[in-house]
């Protein structure tokens, strides 16, 4: 283990893990406290689409994704704001949509490019240089939203009466939330892939909710817990030759249910 510390690729992996380990951290706790996780995994296999586009035209690949992953969040926070109880339907449809979207232009694209199935499961071993300072750019967006919208975002996740109440654009900053999911969906994709990335947002936020006292402080637990998760997840796929994104998502949920068994044993 100690010398794959000194090559580049291990190197690069590692970046990326405390790269997306930021962004699932913030977004995936504003996910859990707001009960959004369901629509976060629809505008996660939306993504496909935008991957499916970027091979179709010869773009790059995460810049593209980012935009059409955007327009998709927008639709959808478009079509379910004012009908909440429509939303599995909303979502059911941008799910299957945006994967079939995906399918048919990587279908038209001539040629097969085995880089593709590293966006379905992960393949964060890969992850060049040039994507890290990509991921760099979209965590300082997204610690920038954070910084001058962390008060907003406190009262929409507290109550959407009680922030509407106050004044406050409720509709525009349900939007930019799912924005910034999309943002850290497009992250987190070389990571563990689209299939499994949904556990990487909710995992380590429902792990950090039970110590938190704030949500600044679940932001910062959560982060950590992914942090450890890819690390763990990495010494395990690469001691034992595994896939890493199942490896990373293995590790968070084996933790996840020992946690949840040790808390039932210790109640009364």
């Amino acid at each position: 283990m100690l010398e794959a510390l000194s090559m580049s690729f291990f190197q690069n992996a590692l970046l990326a893990a405390a790269l997306a380990s930021v962004a699932c951290g913030i977004i995936g706790s504003l996910v859990v406290v707001n009960r959004q996780v369901f629509l976060a995994g629809g505008v996660a296999h939306a993504a496909y689409g935008g991957v499916g586009l970027a091979f179709f035209l010869g773009l790059p690949v995460l810049p593209c994704a980012v935009a059409f992953t955007a327009l998709a969040a927008l639709i959808t926070a478009h079509c379910t704001f004012d009908r909440p109880e429509r939303t599995d339907s909303y979502v059911g449809v941008l799910w299957a949509s945006g994967m079939a979207f995906g399918i048919l232009l990587i279908n038209l694209t001539p040629g097969y490019n085995v880089d593709l199935m590293s966006y379905l499961f992960g393949s964060i071993l890969t992850v060049p240089r040039h994507d890290l300072w990509f991921m760099f750019g979209l965590d300082l967006l997204i610690l920038g939203l954070l910084h001058f919208r962390y008060q907003e975002f406190l009262s929409l996740s507290f109550d959407m009466e009680f922030a509407r109440a106050q004044g406050l654009p409720v509709k525009r900053l349900y939007s930019l939330l799912l924005l910034m999911v999309a943002v850290a969906v497009v992250m987190v994709i070389q990571v563990v892939g689209l299939i499994l990335i949904i556990a990487l947002l909710t995992i380590p936020p429902m792990l950090a909710e039970t110590r938190s006292a704030s949500l600044a402080r679940m932001m910062l637990a959560a982060t950590a817990y992914c942090f450890v998760f890819c690390l763990l997840g990495l010494a395990l796929a690469y001691q034992f030759d595994l896939a890493s994104g199942a490896s990373i998502i293995a590790v968070a949920a084996l933790t996840f249910f020992a946690v949840r068994l040790v808390h039932r044993w210790r109640a009364p």
